[in-house]
């Protein structure tokens, strides 16, 4: 089964596809995490990548794409593999396309103004990329990580204005991708819209039964 995961920033990509990912033992591909480690790298492309993301803006195409690309040829990806964060635009679509068919595509719908909630509230602890909320999911001690104790941070492009401009950007380079899916030139991709409102377990429920129905009315 080889998935995509689609979703503004702030959608909980990364939460489900760990649990779909589990669920179906594939393994699952987030382009944050990928590009978190060029980053901690330090290497030249790792401060460009850097820079990009703390000015709310994309990745260019060509270097996530490579990188996106090596990670499905790998081994583990063989009976499958869940993409989280990719492709973000068309032409990324379009260069996986090439490579890899895809069997469902998982758009995951969310209000601007509770991702802008969601997202500004969020805390991180740099080493691990392990992920709390003020709200919703606070650590055990106030702005300390639950397993090392180490101070959790804001990133850069989780205050408000920056958020509301990743969403900009996310609606015009991005939201294409929805129209590109469902075209019937793409089958047998299937895309289903879930909605991403509610509890984790909910919104996890939603997904499965999506899937489920799908498969049922491909046999």
């Amino acid at each position: 089964m080889r998935l995509i995961l689609l979703g503004c920033p702030g959608a909980g990509k990364g939460t489900q596809a760990k649990l779909i990912a589990e669920k179906y033992q594939i393994p699952s591909i987030s382009t944050g995490d990928i590009l978190r480690a060029a980053i901690q790298q330090g290497s030249a492309l790792g401060k460009k990548v850097k820079e990009i993301v703390e000015s709310g803006h994309l990745v260019p195409d060509e270097v996530v794409i490579q990188l996106v690309l090596e990670r499905i040829q790998q081994p583990d990806c063989k009976n499958g593999f869940l993409l989280d964060g990719f492709p973000r635009t068309v032409a990324q679509a379009e260069a996986l396309a090439k490579l890899s068919p895809i069997n469902y595509v998982i758009d995951i719908d969310v209000p601007e103004d509770e991702v802008v909630k969601r997202l500004t509230g969020r805390r991180i602890h740099p080493a691990s990329g392990r992920t709390y909320h003020l709200a919703f999911q606070p650590p055990h001690h106030p702005g300390l990580d639950d397993i090392t104790g180490e101070p959790l941070v804001q990133r850069p492009d989780d205050n408000e204005e920056t958020v509301r401009n990743r969403l900009a950007v996310y609606r015009q380079q991005t939201s294409p991708l929805q129209h590109y899916y469902q075209q019937p030139s793409r089958t047998p991709v299937h895309y289903l819209k879930v909605d991403g409102r509610g509890e984790v377990k909910e919104i996890t429920q939603r997904i499965f039964s999506a899937l489920n129905h799908q498969q049922e009315v491909a046999k």
